[in-house]
């Protein structure tokens, strides 16, 4: 494991482990999305994959696990890269101009801690049921013990709830919009005719992600979604 340490010390090794883990996480998000859409669908088809996934049993776990080892090596990377780079230059650029960077690619860092903090937000919320245990209970109050939908209906009627959610779509937008970009370059996708192209895709990806997401946070205030009761 030492050749792996002294790896991911290295520049290289430091931009490749946040390309592996920025496609995971992606390819997490993406799927989360995909699932988590079925609560438009009514409360049968988001509490039949809710069991769906309950059924994995112990498999279910390590995932999560798993996903989030894969979240804080991420981020750890990301700080220690950002710290390397401050090293390399510790006397600042005399003009912000003379670097040509967006908001999303200067905030990697500062977004990337951001939606730590929500992910573990989230897993207090509706996995483990620490925040909001009345909400929770209703998990297990349906047929077959798995009424997801009425958790999430009763939680996101709640507006604070709703708009918090949504606030944290932005900082995903930002984070993804720049990260598929980075994860491009990193791997070798660099031409002055594609880089467009990427950055485009970056955008409208980013875009579709987030505001699919903010789209269930504010199902309930507008209507989509009715709350069970």
């Amino acid at each position: 494991m030492s050749w792996l340490s002294s790896f991911w010390r290295t520049s290289i090794g430091g931009k490749m482990t946040m390309a592996v883990t920025g496609l995971l996480l992606f390819g997490f998000v993406v799927a989360h999305l995909l699932g988590n859409l079925q609560l438009l669908q009514g409360p049968d088809a988001i509490n039949e994959y809710a069991k769906m996934l309950h059924d994995l049993g112990p498999l279910l776990w390590v995932a999560r696990i798993g996903l989030l080892v894969v979240f804080v090596v991420h981020v750890v990377t990301a700080v220690r890269l950002s710290q390397a780079n401050k090293q390399a230059r510790p006397v600042p650029y005399a003009s912000e101009a003379t670097v040509q960077a967006t908001m999303a690619s200067r905030s990697m860092v500062l977004s990337g801690l951001s939606l730590l903090v929500f992910v573990i937000y989230h897993l207090l919320h509706f996995t483990l049921g620490v925040t909001n245990p009345g909400h929770f209970a209703m998990k297990t109050s349906g047929a077959g013990g798995f009424d997801v939908y009425a958790m999430v209906s009763n939680s996101f009627a709640n507006p604070a709830i709703a708009l918090a959610y949504a606030a944290f779509q932005l900082v995903l937008f930002l984070h993804l919009s720049h990260g598929i970009q980075s994860f491009a370059q990193t791997v070798g996708i660099h031409h002055k005719r594609y880089t467009p192209m990427i950055k485009t895709l970056s955008f409208l990806l980013a875009l579709v992600v987030a505001g699919g997401n903010a789209l269930l946070a504010l199902s309930v205030q507008v209507g989509l979604v009715e709350v069970a009761r």
